[in-house]
């Protein structure tokens, strides 16, 4: 099974990979994240990793059995319990559940490592897998916004009942 990792230096070489194996396909989803972004991958990582250290992001990959990343799972501006989630899973990993139990897993991690009470994410209303994962996993419709211009819906999920013994009840 994969596993859920912090995001480390030493992962840079096969997220790269993964980024760009999935372009076109999370393109489709989110905006693209340009030539820049791969083209200054290496200094990019490094402010991602500082802001990890500096409490403010908490960034994970999901690794599957050969070192390959099949996923990113991310916490971004914690702040007063609570942080935005966002994640992506390869295309060729899609539609097999790992994006659901990579969300459940990281919010358990949530609430146990980083202490938070709360997270919020948001899915363009087309975007019917990332709803579902949304749904599955404790999140509640709470309002609507625009995503890439298109609309979309915000979400919340309290972590009141995720248990310290690792499993969400």
């Amino acid at each position: 099974m994969p596993e859920l990792q912090l995001l480390r230096p030493d992962h840079a070489p096969a997220l790269l990979a993964f980024e760009r194996e999935n372009r076109a396909y999370f393109a489709a989803w989110v905006p693209d994240r340009g030539d820049d972004y791969f083209a200054r991958f290496a200094e990019r990582l490094r402010a991602l990793l500082a802001e990890q250290e500096a409490g403010i992001c908490y960034f994970h990959v999901l690794v599957g059995p050969a070192g390959e990343i099949l996923g990113r799972v991310n916490l971004m501006d914690v702040e007063d319990g609570g942080a935005d989630l966002g994640y992506r899973i390869a295309e060729r990993a899609a539609g097999r559940g790992l994006a659901t139990r990579a969300v459940r897993d990281l919010c358990v991690r949530a609430a146990d490592t980083y202490g938070l009470t709360f997270l919020k994410a948001a899915a363009r209303r087309d975007n019917l897998a990332s709803r579902a994962v949304l749904s599955r996993t404790g999140f509640t419709v709470v309002g609507e916004t625009r995503l890439s211009g298109r609309p979309g819906l915000t979400y919340r999920r309290p972590l009141g009942d995720v248990s310290r013994a690792g499993a969400v009840t």
